[in-house]
């Protein structure tokens, strides 16, 4: 297959290329940055999402179209920092259907990141790809991104929408971000640490992308593990994997004035299960924390 990459440059990005060079497949990439660094045989496109619809040039051909471009939700939400986070997501990839209609022949599937902040927080509720979307500013986010993705259904694509958790690795990430303090001991719970935290290893939300590019499924799939855990297991297992203790907790008040509004999210309980990607055949690698933990802190 050929498969185009928007949001390359990203640590979720090189992991799929890699992923997908690997399994034989064409890579090209679209990114805003003409000095990205790629792995040889790879073909870069210069696009820049909000600017409007990508060179026609980088999508004929293409048999598949990962979407992966946009904003880090991850940063304090300042009102100009929420209009980037939005643009990015609802316009960028407005403007990427509107490069996938202008083809004589558009691609069979566009699989398009999305992110489990669709679903808000929802305490101890079981939340698969049929729960309603939350009534929150990020919750309306997701809904108007996914909404332009799926308008590629009028193309003729089949279209999935990838809805992303809390995403592993030590090179990217919530996970490099935590790993200073821990390894310094002076890691801890978030809040209370009985929220929900829905996980994934990087390489298995890689190889779900390649499952969704690749068999013919469609709609909603969360990238999350099967087993998610609260913020006070994951502590307890990160401390553990490290051989240091994690027992100094932040409060919530503290969060909220670090991170303002997007502490909610820090805070969120979302216990998210990847129902309709287990039901359509994928199979978890590392469907369970240690062994995850173990594999990428070894």
């Amino acid at each position: 297959m050929k498969i185009a990459i928007t949001g390359a440059s990203g640590f979720i990005g090189r992991r799929l290329m890699k992923t997908f060079v690997g399994a034989g497949h064409e890579v090209r990439v679209l990114s805003r940055h003409a000095g990205t660094n790629l792995p040889p045989g790879i073909k870069l496109f210069v696009w820049d999402p909000m600017q409007g619809p990508p060179p026609e040039e980088s999508l004929r051909g293409a048999d598949g179209v990962v979407h992966l471009a946009g904003e880090p939700v991850a940063q304090r939400w300042t009102a100009a920092a929420k209009e980037r986070i939005r643009a990015s997501r609802v316009t960028g990839t407005r403007n990427l259907v509107a490069g996938l209609a202008r083809l004589e022949s558009p691609p069979a599937a566009l699989v398009s990141a999305s992110a489990v902040g669709y679903y808000g927080s929802r305490g101890e509720e079981m939340l698969a790809e049929s729960a309603p979307p939350a009534d929150t500013w990020l919750g309306g986010v997701c809904v108007d991104w996914e909404k332009e993705a799926e308008s590629a259904e009028s193309l003729g694509m089949r279209v999935v929408r990838v809805r992303i958790g809390l995403v592993l690795d030590p090179r990217g990430g919530a996970l490099q971000k935590m790993l200073p303090a821990f390894r310094m001991g002076v890691g801890g719970k978030l809040g209370s640490g009985r929220q929900w935290m829905p996980w994934i290893h990087l390489a298995d939300l890689a190889a779900l992308f390649q499952f969704a590019a690749e068999r013919n499924v469609r709609g909603p799939l969360n990238g999350v593990a099967p087993y998610a855990v609260t913020n006070a297991e994951f502590t307890r297992e990160l401390g553990k994997a490290l051989r240091r203790p994690a027992v100094l907790p932040m409060p919530a008040a503290a969060l909220k004035v670090l991170f303002g509004e997007m502490a909610e999210v820090m805070l969120a309980s979302q216990r998210v299960v990847p129902e309709a990607a287990e039901a359509a055949g994928f199979r978890f690698r590392y469907p369970q924390l240690w062994p995850a933990l173990v594999n990428l802190l070894e």
